[in-house]
């Protein structure tokens, strides 16, 4: 896999947000925050009152538009973070838990007092130790897509058994688990001494409903939107934009019908041909639901409507995929620390039952490996104190 890594293009460094219908680019520093129209000179005036906003108590539960809206202001909730988190969650930051979703903004202003102080002494402390921010950080992918990585995951199982849904599990003396399945060789009863629930919350609480009543009841209360993406290949011609940036995201006071559009082919020039750009657009979330719910060609259309009127396409793409997801990602919502806390105590009184999922740990690909490493970690600890008890 390292010799198919590609990395994005410095021009998909530009990160457009709609204001009044126009794509204007997110500034990325203090002398282009100052320049920029995407905020107004009330609200640039406003940071300065950041620093003296006093903490959240420790124990304080806010969403993250409260959170926000307390530190940063009304229009950096409407301009920023309310399109950032529809790009990032396919959520809303009305309902979403600051501390659960993004504990790194709560933990920075627990230690500093302030988000502005803490960036600036984050940066310090991370030249200091020769690090690179995140943001810094180069984004890659894979020659032939993100299914590479997930296809060599699987070249290194030992015992990989596809189209087998587990439908039931039982814990024995000794925690022994056994695992009811069900597959094309028909049903199987598969043993194992540690046992990784790595499904989506739904079909977790399924599994574990009768063994553990109030890990199936946090788990049943996660709520996951659905969302359509609808990728689209127009001749470059056809494009008016320059699309000289990663994408664009769209905030909720802008009423339109998309939660925002990845310029694919900026980003990784081999995802169309040359003459050919691919431009892979995102519908529902918590915002529009409904839409996300629609049949395809409805979708497909929508889609096509408001990149002829944000972009400036001219004619019908060549070719368009549309994909959907019921229950697409997991909301950090208000109570979901609670919620992570009654699936850890089911961990605890069931010595050798795991639960990793995106639900658990952050949704991004690196917050999964990072679970994923942890989550492997406590599974070898388990295994190894239950021979040394043997």
């Amino acid at each position: 896999t390292a010799a198919n890594r590609i990395y994005a293009e410095p021009a998909a460094k530009n990160r457009y947000i709609l204001r009044g219908g126009k794509l204007l680019a997110l500034p990325l520093s203090p002398p282009a925050l100052l320049k920029t129209q995407l905020f107004s000179a009330r609200a640039k005036l406003g940071l300065v009152r950041e620093i003296f906003v006093g903490r959240s108590a420790p124990d304080e539960e806010e969403t993250v538009a409260q959170f926000v809206r307390r530190r940063l202001g009304a229009e950096f909730l409407d301009y920023a973070i309310n399109p950032f988190v529809a790009g990032v969650y396919a959520g809303d930051p009305e309902k979403l838990s600051v501390r659960a979703a993004f504990p790194k903004l709560f933990d920075i202003e627990q230690r500093y007092g302030s988000l502005i102080r803490g960036q600036i002494r984050g940066a310090k402390e991370r030249r200091r130790r020769g690090e690179v921010s995140k943001q810094a950080a180069p984004m890659l992918s894979f020659r032939d897509g993100m299914q590479t990585l997930t296809d060599a995951i699987a070249a290194r199982l030992a015992d990989l058994r596809l189209g087998t849904r587990a439908t039931g599990l039982v814990r024995f003396e000794g925690s022994v688990w056994e695992i009811s399945a069900s597959g094309p060789g028909g049903p199987a009863a598969i043993r194992a001494n540690a046992l990784v629930v790595a499904t989506p919350a739904l079909a977790a609480a399924q599994l574990v409903k009768r063994l553990s009543p109030g890990a199936a009841a946090a788990l049943e209360a996660i709520p996951y939107p659905p969302v359509a993406s609808v990728a689209c290949a127009y001749a470059r011609a056809d494009v008016a934009h320059a699309l000289d940036g990663f994408g664009f995201l769209v905030p909720k006071k802008e009423r339109r019908r998309i939660l925002g559009t990845i310029f694919s082919s900026t980003l990784f020039p081999n995802r169309a041909p040359d003459g050919t750009v691919l431009l892979t657009t995102f519908v529902g979330g918590m915002r529009q639901p409904e839409l996300a719910r629609a049949d395809e060609a409805g979708i497909a259309a929508l889609v096509e409507e408001e990149l002829a009127s944000l972009l400036g396409v001219r004619a019908a793409p060549r070719q368009r995929w549309v994909n959907r997801w019921e229950r697409a990602i997991p909301q950090y919502t208000l109570g979901h620390l609670a919620r992570i806390a009654a699936i850890e105590a089911a961990e605890r009184a069931f010595p050798g039952l795991f639960f990793c999922a995106n639900y658990r740990g952050g949704i991004s690909v690196a917050d999964c490996i990072g679970s994923s490493r942890a989550a492997a970690d406590r599974v070898v600890q388990h295994l190894r104190a239950r021979a040394l008890n043997q």
